[in-house]
């Protein structure tokens, strides 16, 4: 009997060792894996080159504390700083955190230029931005704030795609509009450049910060660095996470100069963020995201996934809704059951997981081959092949 909560509906699997896009359970089986941690081994299964990264720092420091100079931070935040927008970072533990600090910095900014009642974050319904108490009630959804209250206040909605209703849910005391460039976790739905566009431009107006949650969707996913890259927009806040640590814990929010302004000593913290392990990884993962060519390689092998699988969706239209994403973060709409869909892609080997509205989301890592997107367009086939005969 296991002495872990019940807080996991966890498949009856596990894995002993993986390998790039592959991994093999504890039974033996070599499976495809296109979930990936959920975004998270942005290079795959055992790289080598984050191997050598991490076995190298852990023979030197694995953590000192926030209250000394940690040289790898310094390091992982001048090239972060550099790529992007951003002219500041925060480094956390996860994405949960960093969509905790970027609430936090955007409060905070308005505090300082004497505007504390100006403190309320303006979310799509539904949304996700993670499970602490104050991240869930920015999502507003049912599903993950039944039995936690009180409300963490703060927070109001808008349907995503409303733009009427967006704009009328701005009062005076709204400090930020936060969203997720593509919602993940809600069904793989990619908000377009117009619309970027627009929310900049209403921020702009109305004088509130822009934040762009790039948890899942950011460190080249899209075949872009950020997803918002191709919008030609600047955010003011950018929370990150999954695939800048390529599987270890590693987060952080990225601002701009005005808004960074309002944190000082003492406003924020964490014990283990910007840990020397955990920077040295990060610097790994972009040592080789930085790469010439790596993120023209995500495009192009993206764009042929998209294709072959807008085949599928032809060739089985009963099964097959709509194909939704963008780079690597794909999304298959589904007439069918999903989680028979999900169970039956596992037998044949393939593993990829739910979102909303009946979406399966396909995540493989970033260096994924084509031979390998080939072998998960021949399973998901296979499978179409069944539902249809049924």
């Amino acid at each position: 009997m296991s002495a872990l909560a019940n807080n996991y509906n966890r498949r009856k699997i596990s894995f002993k060792n993986g390998k790039g896009s592959f991994l093999y359970s504890t039974s033996g089986k070599k499976y495809l894996d296109f979930v990936q941690g959920i975004a998270v081994n942005s290079l795959g299964h055992a790289n080598p080159h984050l191997i050598k990264a991490i076995i190298k720092q852990s023979k030197k420091l694995w953590h000192v504390s926030n209250a000394f100079i940690i040289p790898e931070g310094e390091k992982l935040a001048q090239r972060l700083t550099k790529k992007t927008f951003a002219d500041y970072v925060i480094f956390q533990n996860s994405g949960a955190e960093a969509t905790e600090a970027a609430i936090k910095v955007a409060r905070r900014y308005f505090y300082t230029i004497g505007k504390p009642k100006k403190n309320r974050i303006l979310c799509v319904k539904n949304s996700f931005h993670g499970r602490t108490l104050a991240t869930i009630y920015a999502s507003g959804s049912k599903k993950m704030t039944e039995g936690f209250g009180p409300k963490v206040d703060g927070f109001d909605h808008f349907e995503f795609g409303n733009h009427e209703a967006l704009k009328k849910s701005i009062t005076n005391k709204t400090a930020a509009i936060m969203v997720e460039t593509v919602m993940g976790e809600g069904g793989i739905k990619v908000i377009p450049d117009w619309c970027l566009k627009g929310l900049r431009k209403i921020c702009d107006k109305k004088k509130i910060l822009l934040i762009l949650d790039e948890v899942q969707c950011g460190i080249g996913r899209s075949g872009n660095f950020f997803a918002f890259e191709s919008s030609k927009i600047k955010p003011d806040i950018v929370p990150i996470a999954k695939g800048i640590g390529g599987g270890f814990p590693l987060g952080a929010v990225l601002m701009n100069k005005r808004v960074a302004s309002g944190m000082t000593a003492g406003t924020h913290g964490s014990t283990f963020g910007g840990n020397p392990l955990a920077m040295s990884v990060g610097n790994a993962v972009l040592d080789q995201i930085f790469e010439k060519g790596f993120l023209n390689n995500v495009k192009k092998l993206s764009k042929y996934f998209h294709i072959e699988l807008n085949k599928l969706k032809k060739e089985f239209p009963k099964v097959i809704k709509e194909i939704r994403g963008v780079g690597l973060l794909i999304g298959l709409q589904l007439h069918y059951d999903q989680t028979k869909f999900i169970q039956k892609l596992i037998d044949n080997n393939l593993l990829t997981i739910r979102a909303g509205e009946n979406v399966i989301r396909i995540l493989p890592p970033l260096n994924v081959k084509k031979q390998e997107i080939d072998l998960a367009i021949k399973i998901i086939k296979k499978v179409c092949l069944n539902c249809n005969s049924k």
